[in-house]
């Protein structure tokens, strides 16, 4: 069979980093046929799936850079999880007005329930519409800064977190922080009050984070600071975790056939 694109497009074409746009050219050229595309409407056509091709690119590229989970997307959470919550407050959670707006976002209740999924849902969201992202667990962070005033590295380590539109933290609020985490804390979530915005996900709420904080007046101020500007999102149910076990073949294709 003839082919239909001829080597001196398929240089151009290359030449101007348009080479994607050969995988799905026949099919485009069968279809432009088909409904008698005025010459105009065909290259909207091609330039559209090439943006389309490079914004999707561009988003998974963001998507890996700020340590997200790839399976935890929002089309893949499972609506017939034994899980409650308010529908209407993560539908605007996941219109990014509140990124826009510089406010914050706490994903709260108790192990399993998905928090961290959520989280790195809007994480993934927010990719989409070309925010910079970053998700870290509490822990981690927390580890990185203190090492990094080690080697005289605390201040670059701290501006990344300052820098990213959205900044994930997860699991906070587990173990109790001695003075040098409380004022690391306190100073990401003043430094980043009205400047960008935070998703925190956490077993307690934000009333009892106080207790984990080395400094209560310190603590006061970063909560006070962060709860006046934040949505709460609440899930409770049962463990949203068994849905993410891996299935075996046979549980895919289910029961089998009695003979």
């Amino acid at each position: 069979m003839t082919d239909p694109i001829s080597p001196d497009l398929k240089t151009a074409m290359r030449r101007l980093r348009l080479g994607k746009l050969l995988d799905t050219l026949p099919e485009r050229l069968v279809l432009a046929r088909q409904q008698k595309m005025a010459h105009q409407d065909f290259l909207l056509l091609l330039l559209s799936d090439e943006c389309q091709r490079r914004d999707s690119a561009a988003s998974t590229t963001r998507a890996q850079r700020a340590l997200l989970d790839p399976e935890m997307q929002i089309e893949r959470w499972d609506s017939t999880a034994n899980v409650t919550y308010d529908q209407e407050l993560l539908n605007e959670l996941a219109s990014m007005r509140f990124v826009e707006a510089h406010r914050h976002a706490t994903v709260v209740g108790p192990v399993g329930v998905g928090k961290t999924f959520i989280a790195h849902a809007l994480g993934h969201i927010a990719c989409r519409h070309k925010y910079s992202v970053l998700a870290v667990r509490t822990d981690k962070l927390l580890k990185t800064l203190k090492h990094a005033r080690l080697d005289h590295s605390h201040e670059a380590e701290l501006r990344k977190l300052l820098a990213v539109d959205v900044l994930i933290i997860d699991d906070f609020g587990l173990d109790a922080m001695d003075a040098t985490e409380s004022r690391d804390v306190h100073e990401i979530l003043t430094e980043r009050d009205r400047a960008g915005s935070v998703i925190i996900t956490s077993n307690r709420g934000p009333d009892e984070w106080l207790a984990t904080f080395a400094d209560p007046v310190r603590a006061q101020a970063a909560i006070d600071r962060f709860t006046s500007n934040a949505y709460d999102l609440v899930i409770e149910g049962e463990s949203y975790r068994q849905r993410l076990k891996p299935k075996s073949p046979a549980a895919k294709r289910g029961p089998a056939k009695r003979s």
